[in-house]
């Protein structure tokens, strides 16, 4: 009887020890990795990565599940990996749920390849020329901020949630871009969106997501993570829509928004790219997501900020009215000598941290980074909280005395 105990004590040993996922030569170090779960039982919900790094280093690694995956930190690393190293991080993972809901088309999670290049060049010339970054887009702005002070003059004295209007406000500003037209803040089609946009990005950033991402054998599961393939869907029937109107109205050759440019590039005779319609209804919603989540959110933030600190809101004004000198719109030349508003701006920016652990990138090859060796395919995760909190080096916040990184951030994004 005692034999056979102890020899089913070493099959349970020789089990474990099968089912251990194992970090390869020279990985990263992380903490110790469960069968089948790895470190999901590590993972806060409120902070899933906090105190990793103190332990482990400005590099290391943990497994969703059986997957490994390595995490970044601070500004000088990320800048390795993402700069230095641009090319060798560059890819998408393929097999999260964004992937899977999005059916890989798109651009955000489009893997690195020539398809993504061609993708991403029509998207900068044409989002350039209907706009951004120029006067045109200043003109939609003040244009859609007169919406925004009506809306406001209305809850004068009853109580008020900003966050419809922060996200409708942003949303419409690139629907003129993508769509040559704007919402009112009541219609159905502009709340459908918002509300779709904001559940998946709950979702995207939340447990359900995490767990999806970590065990492919529950995807097929009736549970919540199946949320965000409806709003995908309930979202694309809406771009769809979008799209054929354009169809119907569009004159070949004069385009008039974002989708027009599109659409004329299909019409180029035997073009074997990557340009489709498909292609198209998830290219609409990416950037329409990316140009209203982390806008509205920031804007939010900067609301709540200035009214916790009510002489900064006061500082701010005076600095606005010395600048504008009785004009009732400012520009974007006017920033230039407005150093304490766009301090402010800075900070709450830095605070709202709308997307703490970046876009997820993959290897694109065999790499290495801070001395460890990275394999291909290695799903890689910036953390962007550690750039925004770390200590040291730029000025202080003039409203909570903490490091603002915001230049360093924008030059390892772009």
């Amino acid at each position: 009887m005692f034999a056979s105990i102890i020899l089913l004590l070493i099959c349970i040993v020789f089990i474990v020890i099968q089912l251990k996922s194992r970090r390869p030569k020279n990985f990263p170090p992380g903490p110790p990795v469960w069968p089948i779960l790895g470190n999901i039982l590590d993972l806060s919900l409120e902070n899933p990565l906090k105190d990793f790094e103190r332990t482990y280093g400005n590099v290391y690694s943990l497994f969703l599940g059986p997957k490994p995956v390595v995490v970044i930190n601070e500004m000088k690393t990320i800048k390795e990996a993402l700069v230095t190293k641009g090319v060798d991080f560059a890819g998408r993972p393929q097999d999260l749920l964004i992937n899977d809901s999005s059916e890989r088309e798109g651009l955000v999670m489009t893997d690195y390849g020539s398809s993504w290049k061609e993708q991403r060049r029509f998207a900068l010339m044409n989002l350039r020329n209907f706009g951004m970054g120029k006067d045109s887009m200043e003109e939609r702005i003040h244009g859609e901020i007169q919406y925004t002070v009506d809306t406001l003059e209305k809850s004068i004295g009853k109580s008020f949630s900003p966050q419809n209007m922060f996200h409708n406000a942003a949303s419409n500003i690139i629907c003129q871009v993508l769509f040559g037209k704007r919402f009112e803040y009541e219609d159905e089609t502009i709340k459908t969106v918002v509300q779709c946009f904001t559940e998946n990005a709950k979702i995207a950033n939340g447990p359900w997501a995490m767990i999806y991402d970590s065990f492919p054998l529950i995807r097929s599961l009736p549970l919540p993570f199946r949320r965000a393939f409806k709003n995908v869907e309930t979202c694309r029937k809406i771009a769809k829509s979008l799209m054929n109107e354009h169809k119907q109205t569009r004159v070949p050759g004069e385009p008039r928004d974002f989708v027009d440019c599109y659409l004329d590039r299909l019409d180029k005779p035997g073009d074997r790219s990557s340009f489709s319609e498909a292609q198209l209804t998830m290219y609409i919603l990416d950037l329409h997501f990316a140009g209203t989540d982390t806008t509205s959110n920031t804007l939010l933030t900067g609301f709540l900020y200035l009214m916790n600190y009510p002489h900064v809101q006061e500082r701010c004004q005076q600095e606005i009215d010395m600048v504008l000198e009785g004009k009732d719109q400012a520009s974007s030349e006017d920033r230039n000598n407005m150093p304490y508003v766009q301090a402010v701006i800075h900070e709450f920016q830095r605070v709202a941290n709308t997307v703490p652990l970046s876009i997820f990138h993959s290897t694109t090859k065999d790499t290495e980074l801070n001395g460890y060796s990275i394999p291909k395919g290695t799903l890689i995760i910036p953390n962007l909280t550690s750039v925004l909190n770390e200590e040291g080096g730029f000025r202080i916040c003039i409203i909570c005395n903490t490091g603002c990184w915001l230049e360093r951030l924008i030059a390892v994004l772009f």
